[in-house]
């Protein structure tokens, strides 16, 4: 499933990244910040306007915000 799917507090371990559909310095950053394949992480919230951008991303104890087209290039299993 992918990550933009993943339902509010549930919480999943990413399985696949498509680094390709992300721009390499947006990609350089994510990783920076710990999301790659065996990252686990839950969904806080999401955005209220529009395209629900950005999700609020939980990866151990850091908040990080993602765009929506982020998590579509980002598969999960949840947990």
């Amino acid at each position: 499933m992918k990550l933009e799917s993943l339902e509010r507090g549930k919480h999943a371990q990413i399985t696949a990244v498509d680094w390709a559909a992300i721009a390499p310095e947006e990609g350089k950053r994510l990783r920076a910040l710990g999301i790659d394949v065996g990252a686990r992480i839950a969904i806080a919230h999401r955005g209220i306007f529009g395209g629900r951008d950005p999700i609020a991303l939980l990866i151990g104890r850091m908040t990080i915000a993602v765009r929506r087209v982020h998590a579509a290039a980002m598969t999960v299993e949840p947990l």
